[in-house]
This record gives C-alpha cells, sequence and structure tokens, in this order.
C-alpha cells in the first residue's frame, strides 16, 4: 500500500538544542490531537465510510505518518546533545529517566498515548466532524507551539505542518457536504 520515500515531507531544521521546546512538541507526537492519534483515527475509520470519501481518509491518513516522522525529527534534534541537567530543567526528568533521550508516546504532561485518543462512530458523517476538530485542535496546538518558540528555522517546518492541518480540516468537510448532498437527494425508484 505504501511506498516509503526516504526523506521527510518538509525539512526539518532546528538552530539550537532545546529540550524545553521538545517537550512541548512531543503533545504532537504522542498527544489527544498528535500526528500519530490522526493517522491511526482515519485509518481505522475508513472502513466504514462510503467509496465516495474511502480515498481522502487514506490519503490524509498516510500523511499524518510523515508529519509524525517530522515531529519525531523535531524532537530527537532539540533533545540530542542534551545533557542530563537540561532534560530535567525542561521538565523532561521522568522522560530521561524511562527513555533517555528516545522518544516515546507520550502528550506534553508526560501522559502515555491511548486508543481512547481515537474515535471511530460508524456514522460517516459524525466520523468526519470528529476529523475536522482533530484538525482544527491540531493547527490550534502548532500555533501555540509557534508563538513559543524563538526559533525561525523549526518554525518554518511547524508553519508547514499547521497549514496542511487547514487543508486537512478543508478536505473533511468538502467529504461531509458530499456525504449530506448523497443522504438527502431524492431517491426515485
Amino acid at each position: 500500500m505504501w511506498y516509503y520515500e526516504k526523506k521527510l515531507q518538509y525539512p526539518v531544521k532546528v538552530t539550537e538544542c532545546n529540550p524545553r521546546l521538545a517537550k512541548y512538541l512531543i503533545e504532537q507526537y504522542g498527544g489527544a490531537d498528535g500526528e500519530l492519534s490522526a493517522a491511526l483515527r482515519y485509518l481505522n475509520q475508513r472502513y466504514s465510510i462510503p467509496d465516495k470519501v474511502i480515498g481522502l481518509l487514506t490519503d490524509i491518513g498516510t500523511e499524518e505518518f510523515a508529519h509524525l516522522e517530522m515531529i519525531a525529527t523535531m524532537v530527537y534534534k532539540l533533545t540530542k546533545d542534551a545533557t542530563p541537567e537540561q532534560m530535567k530543567e525542561a521538565g523532561l526528568g521522568a522522560h530521561y529517566a524511562n527513555h533517555d533521550n528516545a522518544l516515546y508516546y507520550n502528550n506534553a504532561s508526560g501522559v502515555p498515548w491511548t486508543a481512547s485518543y481515537i474515535a471511530a462512530k460508524g456514522d460517516p458523517i459524525a466520523d468526519l466532524y470528529e476529523d475536522i476538530a482533530a484538525e482544527e485542535k491540531a493547527r490550534a496546538t502548532y500555533q501555540w507551539i509557534i508563538n513559543m518558540s524563538d526559533d525561525p528555522s523549526l518554525n518554518d517546518s511547524l508553519k508547514f505542518l499547521r497549514e496542511r492541518e487547514i487543508i486537512h480540516s478543508q478536505r473533511f468537510r468538502e467529504a461531509v457536504e458530499i456525504l449530506k448532498f448523497e443522504r438527502d437527494r431524492k431517491k426515485i425508484f
């Protein structure tokens, strides 16, 4: 199903080691509205969605894995040269004690990822509204991380991700309209 290109969807550059910023970015790695949750949500929902929009969920779910890879790269670059003291000062002491500088699916508060973060109701329109909300929450989180960051190189990549969330939200809104039109269309037998 997938073909893996050995490059990121968009370049990731960081100016300096910054574990505090990495702590915030971990939210988009393993948080409720992060990239892992989005990818799994969409790829799971596609099994109960009408054929007219199944490709959309497959495409966006796959792209979310590319975004997850970008976030992982950002967190790695921001922490790879961090000392244990810097990790502790950034609020990542418990993370360091459990995982060293390795990535782990948890949110910015250290709560591990859980399947309860993803939703699948089985009603296509309800699921798509859930997807729109997820994209809008991710967009907002990216904006707030950008607001806290003073790294212009990293912010460039974060702005790319924020804009993709907007595009995904728009595409899901279009899918809702397609399905509402089909639902409301007069059936003649």
